[in-house]
């Protein structure tokens, strides 16, 4: 196998990592990236964009081990594991829902340069909103949740259906809305995201089971492990600045973002259909 190759999976890794628990949108970033680098052809592509969401699906489960063992040992008897664990089924029921009945009609008209650029536009002046208007804090942790701020969670992660919007931007920013603190709303993500991106890699990779050759696993292995690397230090990264910061700043990425995504589809530098 040929050094570029593996070091363009390298690249692709890191990029996954470093946005997926980030509100700038992995998906639009892994598109626009694997275009530039010429990295495989568009099927063996997607199924590599997706199943290297489980390297940063793992970092998450290792970073919250101990809370994520915890709930597993008290589910027989522990009613607060029992909620937590109930809440992020809950919240994944309706995103799971939405793509299982029309996600075959969001890849076919917004995979395109100019819906992915509009979005991050677009997501970009929501965070913006949501970060001035007056926040009130009615949930600190995530164990305070309800049933019910699970599902408003879990309703607003359908927006994240389409490309360039960002699963947990749209989650965490959701969240705000519905009165959890900056903490809980990204962690409450970050557990949201286990079974959301495990269902959506696995899934996709029975169905392309017939691409998997030596060559492709070889590279789903490389992205894997640098996705879960880079992964690990966004999450650490984006849980210290939140501690002092709001999203503001990830609101005007986008919009820069946005905004270079049209130039570059205007000139041609980017093509994908």
């Amino acid at each position: 196998m040929e050094f570029v190759l593996i070091l363009k999976a390298v690249i692709m890794g890191l990029v996954e990592g470093l946005t997926e628990f980030l509100p700038v949108s992995s998906t639009g970033h892994l598109i626009i990236t694997g275009d530039l680098l010429g990295f495989l052809d568009n099927d063996k592509r997607s199924v590599f964009e997706i199943f290297i969401q489980l390297g940063a699906i793992m970092a998450v489960c290792w970073e919250y081990r101990h809370k994520l063992t915890h709930v597993a040992a008290g589910l027989p008897t522990d009613e607060q594991s029992r909620r937590f664990a109930a809440n992020v089924l809950i919240a994944f029921i309706p995103a799971g829902a939405t793509a299982f009945f029309m996600g075959k009609l969001i890849k076919k008209y917004l995979f395109a340069p100019l819906p992915v650029a509009v979005a991050f536009i677009v997501g970009g002046l929501v965070i913006i909103w949501a970060e001035r208007r007056k926040h009130e804090i009615r949930i600190q942790e995530v164990d305070e949740m309800g049933w019910q701020d699970a599902l408003k969670v879990g309703f607003a992660q359908c927006f994240a259906l389409i490309p360039g919007t960002s699963r947990s931007g749209a989650t965490i920013i959701g969240g705000l809305f519905f009165g959890l603190s900056r903490k809980a709303a990204t962690e409450f993500s970050f557990f949201l995201a286990i079974p959301t991106l495990t269902c959506a890699a696995l899934y996709d990779l029975y169905k392309h089971r017939h691409f998997l050759d030596s060559e492709m696993t070889t590279l789903l292995a490389v992205g894997f492990v640098f996705s879960f690397l880079s992964a690990l230090v966004a999450v650490r990264g984006l849980l210290r600045y939140i501690s002092r910061h709001d999203f503001v700043i990830f609101a005007w990425y986008r919009i820069a973002f946005g905004l270079v995504l049209m130039a570059m589809a205007w000139y041609g530098v980017i093509s994908w259909g």
